[in-house]
């Protein structure tokens, strides 16, 4: 009997255990940095709407509650920033997202003083990292990487961000 009764707990839990890995997600969404918008600042700092897109490469739909990112510039912090907006994308869909995010004047110093000791560049190494929020499961987090090019018309023009996955850990 108490063979049995172990067997039936062993079945329970092998049970439990399929079912919860059913739920978990597929593949990581895709996030591409696909513009940045001048938002009103406060003091010292910079506010910018940070336009994110983002690409399902799954069949089943990302519902999210709430975006957090944070974005480092020549291996730098540069901005971070959270959304609690709500949405959903489809299986093998795509959204931009837009994100406001904050750029401290210490920010930009240290931006500054990195960039006054490096040769001039064309193009300007990114590191994305953040969280698309969901339910109880935490959500999808992810981490991207790419170069902001500088347009033809040289640093005074808005960079133009050509990004990549960044490499699976």
């Amino acid at each position: 009997m108490q063979h049995l009764s172990l067997r039936a707990l062993l079945t329970l839990i092998a049970l439990s255990l399929s079912a919860c890995s059913s739920l978990l997600p597929g593949d990581p969404p895709q996030i591409q940095v696909v513009g940045l918008e001048p938002l009103p600042g406060e003091s010292l700092e910079a506010r910018f709407a940070l336009a994110l897109r983002v690409q399902n490469p799954n069949s089943r739909a990302i519902d999210y509650q709430g975006i957090a990112v944070d974005l480092q510039v020549n291996g730098q912090p540069l901005a971070s920033g959270v959304s609690d907006q709500q949405g959903r994308i489809p299986g093998f869909a795509e959204q931009v997202i837009r994100v406001p995010v904050s750029i401290s004047a210490f920010s930009v110093l240290r931006q500054a003083w990195g960039m006054a000791n490096r040769q001039a560049q064309e193009r300007l190494p990114y590191r994305l990292r953040g969280k698309l929020a969901s339910g109880w499961l935490g959500g999808a987090r992810f981490d991207t990487s790419g170069e902001l090019s500088w347009p033809p018309g040289g640093p005074a023009q808005p960079a133009i961000p050509k990004s990549e996955p960044a490499p699976s850990r």
